[in-house]
């Protein structure tokens, strides 16, 4: 249930959203009738092609653009009819550099600080927290426009963070990042989330961050969303683990004999190696040699796949999940350091 304007009501989940849609002149629909709820304290990926609608919809979501149709809530509060409570309740990170670098970053978070109606000895002592944190102490009073890309990325974070959010948005925030600089950056969130319990929605086009980060994922495309669930639970969908078997060419033909073990799938067959689908390998595999064995044929290897979330991606969206420019919606996001704070619509 979303809060009305006078707050009486509360709401269980951090952000529910029930049938947003967002159509542009003359009649382009780049978010069509999309509902999920992101549970408090939860690492929530959002994931989708080129111009599925994902940055719309998180410029909906952080009051950037107005929803055409639908509702959403933010803890607890409606996108469209308080977006001002909303900016005070949420951090933001973009793919795009928001950092002055004119500033120093001690400067970057004075001004967040400002912005978000903070008072001075509020704010510098929360900001001594952050700029150690992060790792920024020594470089606080430097220029930002002489930061490495990875302290640039934690003085983002440290900015986002400036006014203790409950909610922080991710939209691509490690993209350009090496290994190292991506590890330090995500170290830093998980750090935030255990200790302060922050919810976290990301977007991101590194699948390894998807599947070792993240609690639950929604996959929209076409403006729709046409998958969502724990990483296990959308692995399962596309058929689970993958079980190959290895036998002598000139063995008895075992598709039957394989599909009738208990918690198979299906079975596939190409020469002398047996493909058999399953929701979890584990116990599985000794239950199907077994079978082999009763035929009276030996199993001479056994490899086992994982599904993963490039193979879910590519089944349900029919491409490969890559980003070769920008969604659409995102010049938006130009505007969020003059009206995230205590600006009105």
């Amino acid at each position: 249930m979303l809060r009305s304007p006078t707050g009486e009501a509360t709401l269980t989940d951090a952000i529910q959203v029930e049938d947003l849609e967002k159509t542009y002149p003359p009649a382009v629909r780049a978010v069509q009738g999309v509902s999920f709820a992101v549970h408090p304290g939860e690492i929530f990926g959002f994931l989708g092609p080129n111009g599925a609608g994902k940055t719309t919809t998180v410029s909906m979501l952080t009051t950037l653009l107005r929803p055409t149709k639908g509702r959403a809530a933010v803890a607890g509060l409606d996108v469209a009819e308080q977006p001002a409570e909303v900016r005070r309740e949420i951090g933001l990170v973009f793919q795009d550099s928001t950092a002055d670098g004119e500033l120093t970053g001690r400067e970057n978070m004075i001004l967040a600080g400002g912005l978000f109606g903070m008072r001075p000895s509020e704010c510098r002592g929360r900001i001594d927290e952050l700029l150690g944190r992060m790792d920024l102490t020594e470089a606080a009073d430097r220029r930002v426009k002489g930061y490495s890309g990875g302290m640039k990325r934690r003085l983002e974070l440290a900015v986002a963070m400036v006014h203790t959010p409950k909610i922080l948005f991710l939209d691509e925030p490690t993209i350009g990042l090496d290994p190292q600089g991506r590890a330090g950056f995500w170290r830093y969130i998980k750090e935030l989330r255990q200790e302060q319990q922050v919810t976290i929605f990301m977007t991101t086009h590194y699948l390894d961050e998807v599947e070792n980060l993240c609690d639950r994922i929604a996959i929209i495309d076409h403006g729709r969303i046409i998958a969502s669930g724990t990483n296990d639970s959308l692995k399962e969908r596309v058929g689970g683990d993958l079980v190959e078997l290895r036998v002598p060419a000139d063995g008895a033909d075992l598709t039957e004999t394989l599909g009738s073990v208990p918690g198979v799938r299906e079975v596939s067959r190409e020469a002398n190696i047996y493909r058999v689908k399953c929701p979890r390998a584990e116990g599985l595999v000794s239950a199907l040699v077994k079978a082999c064995d009763l035929a009276g044929v030996t199993v001479e290897g056994v490899t086992v796949q994982r599904p993963s979330i490039d193979r879910v991606f590519l089944e349900l969206t029919g491409k490969a999940y890559r980003e070769e420019g920008y969604d659409d919606g995102r010049a938006a996001q130009a505007s969020v350091f003059h009206t995230r704070g205590r600006g009105g619509r």
